[in-house]
C-alpha cells in the first residue's frame, strides 16, 4: 500500500530546514548501507548520529506522529530517526529492498522495517530526474511530490532513486515498524479507518459509526503486535 501525506511539513518547516542543510557537510550515502545497497547507492547524506541530523530527525518524526493520515495508514510502533539526504549530478540509487532489520542508536532494540517513508524537502521543479520509483504487485510507480509531503510504501517493495540530471533533490527518509507488520492487514484497516472517518464526517456520530469503530479495534486487537 502507498499513500501520499501532503503537508507533514510547512513551508516554514521545510524552509527552514533547508537553510540549514545548504549549509551542513555531507557523507558517503553508502555509508548507511550493506554491501548489495553499495553498489547501486551513489548519493549523500548527513551522518548518522550527528547534531543536526538528530535536531532535524526529531521535527520530521513529531510532525509524522501528530499527522493523522500517517498514523492511520502505517500505525507506528517504533520510528527509526530520520535520515536526510541529497541527489545531484547525475547521483542516483539504483533498484534494492530495504533491510528488513535496522540496527538503532546504541543501547536501543533493533528495529523491523515495515514502512518507508520518504519527506520531499526540494519541490519538483526545482530538480529534474530524481524520482522515487516503487515496484510492486501492481505496477511499477514514479513519485515526486511537493516539498513538505510524504510518501509511504512498504519496505519489502523494490524500489529506486531515478538519476538527478539538474538541481538537487534533498529528502527526509525513514523507517517505521507499525503494530499490523502485514501490508494487506494494514491496507483493510486503513481503508476501514478512512470509510468510517468519512461516514462520520457526512452523518456525524452513529450507531453505525460505534459499531464500525468497535469492528475497526476488534481487528486490530486481533492483529497487532505491541
Amino acid at each position: 500500500m502507498m499513500v501520499h501525506i501532503p503537508g507533514v511539513l510547512s513551508r516554514e518547516q521545510v524552509a527552514q530546514m533547508r537553510r540549514q542543510l545548504d549549509e551542513s557537510d555531507w557523507v558517503d550515502g553508502r555509508a548507511s548501507v550493506g554491501a548489495q545497497g553499495a553498489q547501486v547507492k551513489r548519493n549523500r547524506q548527513l551522518a548518522e548520529g550527528s547534531p543536526l541530523a538528530m535536531e532535524l530527525g526529531n521535527a520530521v518524526s513529531a510532525a509524522l506522529m501528530a499527522n493523522p493520515l500517517f498514523f492511520s495508514s502505517v500505525l507506528p510502533l517504533r520510528i527509526l530517526a530520520p535520515y536526510f539526504n541529497s541527489y545531484g549530478g547525475g547521483e542516483h540509487y539504483g533498484l534494492h529492498v530495504d533491510g528488513a532489520i535496522r540496527a538503532q542508536r546504541p543501547g536501543m532494540p533493533a528495529l523491523r522495517a515495515d514502512v518507508s517513508t520518504t519527506v520531499f524537502l526540494s519541490d519538483p521543479d526545482e530538480y529534474e530526474g530524481g524520482e522515487l520509483v516503487v515496484v510492486d504487485a501492481y505496477g511499477t510507480h514514479e513519485v515526486k511530490l511537493p516539498a513538505g509531503d510524504a510518501i509511504v510504501y512498504p519496505s519489502g517493495s523494490v524500489h529506486q532513486v531515478l538519476p538527478v540530471t539538474r538541481g538537487e533533490r534533498i529528502a527526509s527518509f525513514l523507517w517505521t515498524q507499525s503494530m499490523v507488520r502485514d501490508d494487506l492487514k494494514r491496507a483493510m484497516l486503513f481503508e476501514l479507518d478512512t470509510h468510517i472517518q468519512a461516514l462520520r464526517g457526512a452523518h456525524g456520530e452513529s450507531d453505525a459509526t460505534v459499531g464500525l469503530t468497535g469492528h475497526y479495534h476488534n481487528l486490530l486487537r486481533m492483529w497487532a503486535e505491541v
